[in-house]
């Protein structure tokens, strides 16, 4: 009975082909998402982390971090016991030692930070925990540019 109407349909010379659902058109990358470094939450690293790109940190890291000019994010799942150097700094885990930014630190619900604090500004949220010291410095000049000097 299956056969009868297999063969039927591939000898008629009117059935209609499926229509193809797979898209072909390519996606751009560069307008995904902007690049960031994920050290992801199964993974463990051992030593100096350094990166010229935003960086995600959700698993653990032993040493440092350093993403200078770049944000960096202790993901909820995160765990940091290094020092920590970063324009900008979010702590949705943990981070055990010093954090140095050039613009500020935000401490989010649930996140932990033990360790000395030297940024232009802080943000601790209800149900954040802190222990250490707090260094606000002032933030760089910003460069004038040419136009506005002519």
């Amino acid at each position: 009975m299956w056969e009868d109407r297999k063969q039927t349909n591939t000898n008629n010379p009117t059935a209609t082909p499926t229509p193809n659902t797979t898209n072909t058109t390519p996606i751009k990358a560069s307008m995904a998402t902007p690049h960031v470094a994920v050290i992801g939450q199964n993974m463990l690293i051992i030593g100096k982390v350094q990166s010229s790109e935003d960086l995600y940190v959700d698993g653990e890291v032993r040493g440092t971090l350093e993403a200078d000019n770049c944000r960096l994010t202790i993901g909820p799942h995160g765990k940091a016991n290094a020092g920590a150097r970063a324009r900008e700094v979010d702590v949705m885990g943990r981070i055990d030692g010093n954090v140095v930014t050039q613009e500020k630190i935000s401490i989010r619900k649930g996140g932990q930070l033990v360790g000395d604090i030297k940024a232009a500004g802080i943000v601790i949220e209800d149900g954040a925990y802190f222990k250490g010291s707090i260094d606000i410095v002032r933030r760089a000049p910003e460069v004038v540019s040419l136009k506005e000097t002519a």
